[in-house]
Formats: structure tokens, sequence, C-alpha cells
């Protein structure tokens, strides 16, 4: 399946991976009443749950006729929820080569974003320090930047991209 240049299959597998992964975890330790002792692990699950409950509710929209519109206003929830859950990782996370997944994950979905805001003529998200940028424990906000893209919103593909 050939995708177009500036969307590719990759944030969305990554999406669905990050979200099946941690759910499947927390679901398999509550399911074997496993009590949690580490507190990283606590707030992780928590943090995890309260995004993917977030993402659930804001992609539940009411359609308004247009098909664009409520792709992107079902499509931004849910990458918006990979991006929380990637954050999660990041703060609490220790294995280096899935923090650098989590990395990967936020930009490619923040990409995502504005790709579609771009594509409907909707206003760009406030910028915001990058994932690896933010301390350990930091409350969690937004994080969107402008990364792959240049200031007329056309996509650039990163280095990984052109690869």
């Amino acid at each position: 399946m050939n995708f177009p240049s500036r969307l590719s299959a990759r944030p969305i597998l990554n999406t669905t991976i990050a979200y099946v992964v941690s759910s499947l975890f927390a679901s398999l330790a509550f399911a074997a009443g496993t009590q949690i002792v580490n507190p990283d692990e606590s707030a992780f699950l928590a943090e995890n749950d309260q995004a993917m409950t977030k993402m659930m509710n804001d992609m539940s929209i009411k359609p308004d006729g247009d098909v664009d519109r409520d792709f992107v206003a079902m499509m931004v929830p849910h990458h918006q929820g990979a991006i929380d859950t990637a954050q999660a990782e990041l703060r609490y996370g220790h294995n280096e080569q899935l923090r650098r997944i989590a990395q990967e994950i936020v930009v490619e979905q923040q990409q995502e974003i504005i790709a579609m805001r771009v594509a409907l003529g909707q206003p760009l998200p406030p910028s915001a320090p990058a994932p690896d940028q933010q301390s350990p424990h930091s409350v969690s906000t937004p994080a969107h930047s402008m990364s792959g893209h240049s200031m007329n919103g056309m996509h650039m593909a990163t280095p990984r991209e052109s690869q």
C-alpha cells in the first residue's frame, strides 16, 4: 500500500502498538491481582489510564457532516493519546531504546496533527518543550512542535523519512 509522503503508516502503527501494549500490561496486572510496589510504575499506569480515557472520550465526536473534519476531529485525540502515553514512558521508563521510540512517537504524532490541521486550514497548536527537555515527573502538557514543517506548513522529510 502506498501512502502519501507526508503521512505514513508507521505513526499509526506506533500509536496502535503503544496503546495495545500499555493497555494489555495494565489489564494483565489488574487481572492477575498484581500489586504494583514501584511508585514509578504506579504513576505510569495512572497517567496511561488517564491518557487513554481522555483519548477515548475526545474521539467520541458529534459528526458535523464533513468527513474530512470529522476524521481530523477523531484522529487528533487519537494521536494526542499516543503522545501522552509516550511522554509517560519518557518520564518513568528506563530502557533507552524504548525511550528513543517514545521520542519518535511524540515527534511523528505531532507532525501528523499539524499536517491534518494544515490540510483543513485549522490553527496550529501552541509550541512546547521537546519531550526530552521535560524533567522527569513534570506535569504533562501537550508538546507540539513544528519539526519537519516549514513556515508555510508543508511537510519536509525528517532524516529518518529520507532513508
